[in-house]
């Protein structure tokens, strides 16, 4: 039998694939350990054993331990690990890819990189939200005002489907508790959704931070890639945690929240969407083998990929 550290790491091809994983799943007040191949959490009522190969994100709340080998196995498996603070409005994430190709991300930054194709994948990302609008011929601040105008419309259509009162988007940073339910509830939805829309975006390989409609933070475009679900999965679940009280709102809406997901396969929506976004369509099973195979080539001077592994020496004039 192999030991932990002996054991080697699992390849992308025996890894489960990021649309197929559990959304996304909390703990707090725990030990993370580590049990042969599985993780566990270790509390007052005793130990629980979780499913490692399928997490897409592990949020960490407060009063959690985890150990290294825990934190070994859940990199090996490809899982995002978020520590949250309390009522989980701290955000900390790492992850690591679950392809070895470089496609996506190459994709993503030639996009970024020029003005006229980075604004091709802005309205694009516009275009899902708004499919009966011509959003070419709108400015990005005609586009944005849009978009606040069907947040606001959201929250006015939920507050009358649940019947909880609304009275604006009103949060304070670093004071949860004085917020009203729906207003918490706004917040948790929106920070399970960063890690969801994190946990693929760096199960893809792609670069958190080289966003298209958000720019100049470190998550840019993972906060591009939640947005495309809030007024369509995020609002509305929070508007039912909220309708259900205000007691442990935050728990009901990440409960509701992972349910939601699940349900309707938001991962592997995500990631045909960013696939989309990034290389305009889906791709072919061929193209999938190139992703998940261990592959690396050298550039040439005019751009071409060169084969590794080679000496070079012989042909080159001095």
């Amino acid at each position: 039998m192999a030991t932990v550290g002996g054991r080697g790491a699992s390849g992308p091809r025996e890894l489960t694939r990021v649309g197929d994983r559990l959304s996304f799943l909390y703990l707090e007040r725990c030990v993370v350990h580590r049990d042969s191949n599985a993780i566990t959490a270790e509390d007052g009522d005793g130990t629980r054993y979780l499913p490692s190969a399928t997490i897409g994100t592990l949020l960490l709340g407060p009063g959690t331990n985890v150990t290294h080998s825990a934190m070994s196995l859940l990199g090996e498996c490809g899982a995002t690990v978020v520590w949250v603070g309390e009522h989980g409005v701290r955000y900390y994430a790492a992850g690591h890819a679950l392809t070895r190709s470089s496609r996506l991300v190459e994709a993503q930054a030639t996009a970024w990189a020029n003005r006229r194709s980075r604004l091709d994948v802005a309205r694009a990302m516009y275009r899902m939200r708004f499919p009966d609008l011509e959003v070419e011929v709108l400015s990005r601040q005609a586009l944005l005002g849009k978009e606040g105008d069907r947040v606001k419309a959201c929250y006015r259509e939920q507050a009358a489907r649940t019947g909880v009162p609304w009275r604006g988007r009103r949060y304070v940073p670093g004071d949860h508790d004085v917020s009203d339910p729906p207003n918490k509830a706004i917040t948790a939805a929106a920070q399970c959704f960063y890690g969801v829309a994190h946990a693929v975006t760096a199960a893809l390989g792609c670069s958190p931070g080289l966003g298209f409609v958000h720019s100049g933070h470190e998550r840019g475009f993972v906060m591009d890639v939640a947005d495309l679900y809030k007024v369509e999965v995020g609002i509305p679940v929070a508007f039912d945690a909220a309708a259900q009280g205000d007691d442990d709102v935050d728990g009901v809406t990440r409960r509701l929240l992972r349910d939601r997901i699940n349900r309707d396969g938001l991962l592997d929506r995500c990631v045909r969407d960013i696939k989309s976004l990034l290389l305009g369509g889906q791709q072919g099973a061929e193209e999938e083998r190139e992703e998940t195979a261990d592959t690396v080539g050298l550039v040439g001077d005019r751009g071409e990929l060169l084969e590794s592994g080679y000496s070079y020496a012989d042909e080159v004039v001095w």
